[in-house]
């Protein structure tokens, strides 16, 4: 029996409650007319008045005396009523049918006094109850006929829809429209068929609103409605009455010792919602006043020995810390807090603005003007969409319209929503943008900057505040050596610091439709209010406005989608403007503090700006389902390798830095990476009326075609350009800053930074003027690593070995240091590497260290690379213990490395020059073409699934780059030569075959039986393959009859077998990779180094490239020592051995066996000893 019902519900409901059970059980055929009313309506009960016209029945706790007198007699009359049907039934029909005794409780004269019960004032107060009874009574005289009862089918549970009133409950909370959140709610409430929108946070949420105001009354009353909508209360439930009892004077402690009886009757504890609960503002305060009403010494427990994760690959780093040695950072603990204020301002600011460093154009008195002139219209455009939005919102208050945008309107400031459309306004490319990207960008910014008002509001700044300024002790330079880890310490200090709001918050992330619904109405409120002056770009007096924004249809492929377009004049204005500074999200920049650490898997990163731990898909739950089920210790060893990876400190080259913008400004050069501008594109043909009618039907569609290319060709560089000037902008804004880069990961634990424009895993530009902020001497090795360093980005003798790549650069330290002196008016060197701006900041640093006095004791801060020898056909050959593999991609010790890509084009060299002889035409065309470059793509994506089609894309495209190789040539050349790299391989890696048609045998025969793939990576991290038919979701609005959302991961249509199967190779062995950077990160943090990685290309100093190449290939060994096939077989065949199939199907049942049999029997292995990879000195190089 719930708490819910020891008192008041037995009043009234106890009778309503069982009449339904009873009713129930019966057959359809001899349901009464009532009988079925209250089955199929019994959210109906409560009184059609809403709370917004009841409102003042929760300000006055108990009726007047005329009021509650009247109230007795009709209660007493409904449950004589319902005494007199339970006993029909019990006689008729039903044997089992139970009722309790019906007693009447007089209600007590203040909310303050003593309660009978948990709930004894439930039917006190003109509250629903009465209005229950009323309509009741009404209908228990009536009966039907079997034949008139219609049953009323249920609607689909969709949790897209349950998370999308969530999102609405929030809004309205925070934008204060208490009453439309508590309508929404009743409504969905009453209606049986939608009340599975609604979850307990629902329930919570409307409780937590209560609870603030102190009122009792409604909580009890919602706890009624989450037993009748057959949900559980949680933590969150009961901590909003114990809030409410704490902020209730002289509350009554029976009252407070039920509600912790039935917390633990329902199997929860204190401790677990004092120490996991979500609070706001003084919400935790508050509850704990009310426990500690009853028990004066409870104080919540700490764990003082915090679980680890069970994974053997991580035991000796968690346990084994004598020999730690954790790095701390070169700034002082005053540093590190004055740079937390600088970050937290930005961040706060949701926005930042920064100089371009496009060239000054001179400043004319035409560019003068036009800036004025945008700078007016703007001011104009801004008031005007202030305005305007005040008055939309107080047509829209009056409207009762279920899920419109009314509240989300309200959650930030009118001026706030202006300066976004502006915003977005300013960023939109020439050419317009797709109405769906233009939506969501807009929804992006308004959830960004409410998420961080709402962390404000609730006092959670200032938390973090106190928090992190002590973490920041941790890492500061004055400061003893670290003995815990930035996790471990700051749940530390979460604990001390218990007080007061939770750091982590319970905000429901909007959906994707909520974003593009109100990304759309802010569109359109764009496109209805934003105008321009007709003659305003020649002053003329006209008056006549037209939109700055229109909205068209266009067609990318065969399908048509909507497109948002600026008008000409505004788009003149703009390029006129020549506009000298740039608007960013704040998210988009580097921190300017180290990050967050990552505690869970919804905490960690940005100070204030949300971030997710791992980067899904629209509408994919599944990750996030698993992800909250994993024991949270499990997943320290991803959490803390994040954390090590975002701690990295860095700086900006900036000699290099002023180099690039240079050559950017003088017209870019696209052998360098360096985009051209628009003026160098292509001018677009066009052609007269007259001129046309000259040609012929075929040249004008090849004319047709020619200005579609030459408009393509136009989109690409301006897309292109635009890019490179983020990028530099951004670096020359923080030329003079250390800055980090927060990381967060895929679902396969491939880790990314989160700004998106401007970090190292970017092209040869970006990575090249990165450099660690902290420096370490050279040592007696350090020189000798960068200039092999130099050597590897050449692209330069790939088949040497480490002695013969050093013995190279030293032949050349003329042209290096010419490099390093005159980069661009020198022999210019350094132009021809494979990574050109890479290859000219190594040809500085090794002429400063040269230069310097003692190149022992050079301080270099320039980060060397370390890479993978084909990566993934690497984890291959270790699964597979292939001899033959091992040795082709350095898993065994050689005197010189050994190129895959080489090996691989030489056999096919070897079978062309034997179909050659044949007589085979395409063969003799291929003479003297094929090398390393043209297979070495293909061989390097076969490992991760690339199809044959897909291969001769790529080599194609390596065919056209050969300025002497016949262009009619290349369709045959491209579908012969993929055949032969295909042969080649299958040849070489034997058992990497096996091992991938395995792979995929399996993942197809599981997603056959209706389940993706699902498997746990050695370090513990859960992945699913949420590759799934795809559903079109339909948005209606009035800018286009509908918005087509295709949302590919949902996980209620039937898995994608094509996908799953082709998918899931590749994904285990990316999964694989991930976990070796993770662990090689883990133990470079211990040992003390600076590790950072892009994949499987692993930075550190020059004076640590030894230790880590040690690390790295332990770790690979340690990996791989696991039983990895096996323990996947096991927990394939675990989850999906259970399949429902159809026995009479013999097909299916054959195909179930054929499943079962794959799945315990693993390919076999060869008998390569994995030790040899510690000795292999090109294993990482």
């Amino acid at each position: 029996m719930s708490l819910l019902r020891l008192s008041a519900f037995s009043k009234c409901l106890n009778g309503l409650t069982l009449l339904e059970r009873s009713v129930n059980r019966l057959p359809k055929a001899d349901h009464c007319h009532y009988c079925f009313t209250v089955r199929n309506n019994s959210g109906r009960r409560i009184a059609e008045p809403s709370w917004k016209s009841q409102k003042r029945h929760f300000s006055a706790a108990f009726p007047k005396k005329e009021d509650g007198e009247k109230r007795c007699l009709e209660q007493s009359q409904l449950l004589d009523v319902l005494e007199a049907r339970i006993r029909q039934l019990q006689s008729d029909v039903v044997s089992d049918v139970q009722h309790s005794k019906v007693q009447f409780v007089k209600a007590p004269k203040s909310e303050t006094g003593a309660f009978s019960g948990w709930s004894s004032n439930i039917n006190s107060g003109k509250s629903w109850m009465p209005k229950l009874g009323k309509r009741v009574s009404k209908e228990v005289g009536q009966t039907a006929s079997p034949e008139t009862v219609k049953e009323y089918p249920e609607a689909p549970f969709n949790e897209d829809e349950q998370q999308r009133v969530q999102c609405y409950l929030e809004a309205c909370v925070f934008s204060g429209d208490i009453d439309r959140a508590s309508n929404l709610l009743l409504t969905n409430h009453q209606n049986i068929r939608q009340r599975k929108v609604l979850n307990i946070e629902a329930y919570n949420l409307m409780m937590s609103v209560w609870a603030k105001k102190g009122s009792m009354d409604p909580i009890r009353q919602l706890f009624v409605l989450v037993e009748e909508a057959g949900l559980k209360p949680n933590l969150s439930s009961y901590s909003a009455a114990l809030e409410c009892l704490g902020r209730t004077p002289n509350c009554d402690p029976s009252l407070i010792n039920r509600i912790l009886q039935q917390i633990e009757a329902d199997g929860l504890s204190l401790d677990e919602l004092f120490c996991h609960g979500v609070f706001r503002q003084d919400e935790r305060d508050m509850a704990l006043k009310a426990v500690l009403t009853i028990q004066p010494d409870f104080q919540p427990s700490i764990k003082s020995v915090m679980p680890t994760c069970s994974s053997p690959l991580v035991k000796d780093f968690y346990s084994e810390r004598t020999d730690s040695r954790y790095p701390k950072l070169a700034f002082s603990l005053e540093e590190l807090q004055k740079k937390f204020r600088n970050q937290l301002n930005v961040e706060q600011t949701c926005a930042i603005t920064i100089n371009s460093v496009e060239a000054l154009k001179p400043l004319t008195e035409h560019v003068v003007k036009m800036r004025n002139l945008l700078t007016k219209q703007r001011r104009v455009w801004h008031k005007t969409l202030v305005g305007a939005l005040r008055e939309k919102k107080a047509t829209m208050a009056s409207t009762s319209n279920r899920l419109c945008q009314y509240p989300y309107l309200g959650l930030l400031d009118d001026k706030d929503y202006a300066d976004i459309m502006i915003q977005s306004l300013s960023e939109m490319p020439p050419s317009g943008e797709s109405l769906q990207v233009l939506a969501k960008n807009l929804g992006i910014r308004v959830y960004n900057k409410f998420c961080i008002l709402r962390k404000r509001q609730n006092h959670m700044v200032d938390k973090l505040n106190r928090i992190y300024n002590e973490y920041v002790e941790l890492v500061a330079e004055d400061n003893e050596t670290p003995s815990v880890l930035p996790r471990e310490r700051w749940q530390m200090l979460e604990a001390e610091h218990s007080s007061g709001p939770s750091l982590l918050g319970e905000e429901c992330h909007w959906t994707h439709a909520v974003l593009i619904e109100l990304g759309i109405f802010l569109v359109e409120f764009m496109i209805d209010h934003m105008k321009v002056n007709r003659g305003i770009l020649s002053f003329s007096h006209d008056r006549k406005t037209v939109p700055v924004l229109y909205h068209m249809y266009t067609f990318r492929g065969n399908k048509q989608m909507g497109f948002i377009k600026q008008h000409p004049i505004v788009t003149q204005i703009h390029q006129d403007a020549m506009e000298t500074t740039l608007t960013f999200d704040s998210y988009v920049m580097p921190m300017l503090c180290p990050p967050v650490p990552w505690t869970s898997t919804r905490f960690g990163a940005y100070l204030l700006t949300p971030t997710k731990l791992m980067r899904v898909g629209i509408g994919n739950k599944q990750h996030d389902i698993l992800l909250e089920k994993c024991p949270v210790e499990e997943l320290h060893p991803v959490l803390d390798s994040l954390t090590q990876l975002g701690n990295t400190a860095w700086r900006i080259n900036q000699p290099l830095l002023d180099v690039i913008i240079s050559v950017f400004n003088d017209k870019g050069c696209e052998k360098l990476g360096v985009p051209p501008p628009l003026s160098e594109a292509p001018a677009i043909p066009s052609y007269s009326h007259q001129e046309m009618a000259t040609y012929t039907s075929g040249e004008k569609a090849h004319l047709k075609l020619e200005v579609i290319n030459a408009k393509k060709k136009c989109a690409e560089m301006h897309s292109l350009r635009m890019d490179a000037l983020y990028k530099l902008s951004i670096a020359n804004h923080v030329r003079d800053e250390v800055f980090w880069f927060p990381h967060n990961m895929d679902f396969r634990g491939r880790t990314y930074p989160c700004p998106p424009y401007f970090n190292h895993l970017g092209s040869d530009v970006t990575r090249a003027i990165l450099v660690f902020a902290e420096g370490k001497p050279l040592g007696p090795g350090g020189l000798d690593w960068l200039k092999i360093h130099l050597v590897n980005l050449t692209g330069l003798k790939k088949r040497s070995s480490l002695a013969g790549r050093l013995e190279h650069a030293n032949a050349i330290m003329d042209l290096i240091m010419d490099s390093a002196d005159r980069p661009l008016t020198g022999k210019r060197w350094w132009q021809d590497a494979d990574e050109p701006w890479q290859a000219l900041a190594c040809c500085m640093e090794i002429t400063n260290a040269v230069r310097s006095p003692d190149v022992t004791q050079f301080v270099s801060c320039f980060p060397v690379h370390q890479d993978g020898s084909c990566n993934g056909l690497q984890h291959y050959a270790a699964l597979g213990r292939d001899v033959i593999g091992a040795i082709s991609v350095n898993l065994m010790s050689c005197e010189v490395p050994q190129d895959v890509y080489s090996v691989v084009a030489q056999k096919v060299e070897d079978f062309r020059v034997r179909d050659a002889e044949k007589g085979l035409k395409i063969a003799k065309d291929l003479a003297g073409f094929i090398n390393r470059k043209v297979v070495k793509q293909t061989v390097m994506t076969v490992v991760y699934g690339v199809t044959r089609y897909g291969g001769r894309l790529q080599i194609e495209k390596r065919l056209k780059e050969i300025d002497d190789f016949p262009e009619d040539c290349v369709w045959d050349a491209s579908r012969y030569l993929v055949h032969q790299v295909f042969n080649s391989l299958k040849e070489m890696f034997t058992g990497t075959r096996e091992i991938q048609d395995w792979l995929t045998e399996s993942a197809r025969l599981i997603a056959k039986f209706g389940n993706p793939v699902e498997w746990v990576t050695p370090l513990g991290l859960p992945v699913i393959q949420s590759y799934h038919r795809p559903r079109v979701q339909q948005l209606k609005n009035n800018l286009q009859s509908h918005l087509s959302l295709q949302i590919c991961h949902d996980s209620k249509q039937k898995p994608d077998v094509i996908k799953q199967k082709n998918a899931f190779p590749p994904n285990f062995i990316h999964s694989l990779d991930s976990t070796h950077m993770m662990l090689t990160a883990l133990y470079c943090y211990s040992a003390g180094l600076t590790f950072v990685s892009v994949h499987d290309c692993f930075w550190t100093h020059a004076l640590t490239v030894d230790t880590m190449n040690k690390v790295c290939r332990e770790q690979f060994v340690a990996l791989h020592s696991q039983p990895i096939l096996q323990e996947l077989a096991k927990f394939l065949l675990q989850k999906n051995s259970s399949v429902p199939i159809n026995d009479v199907n013999r097909k299916e049942v054959q195909e179930y066996e054929r499943m079962l049999m794959l799945l315990s029997k693993v390919p076999q292995t060869g008998n390569f000893d994995l030790n040899q990879v510690k000795e292999s000195m090109y294993f990482f190089s």
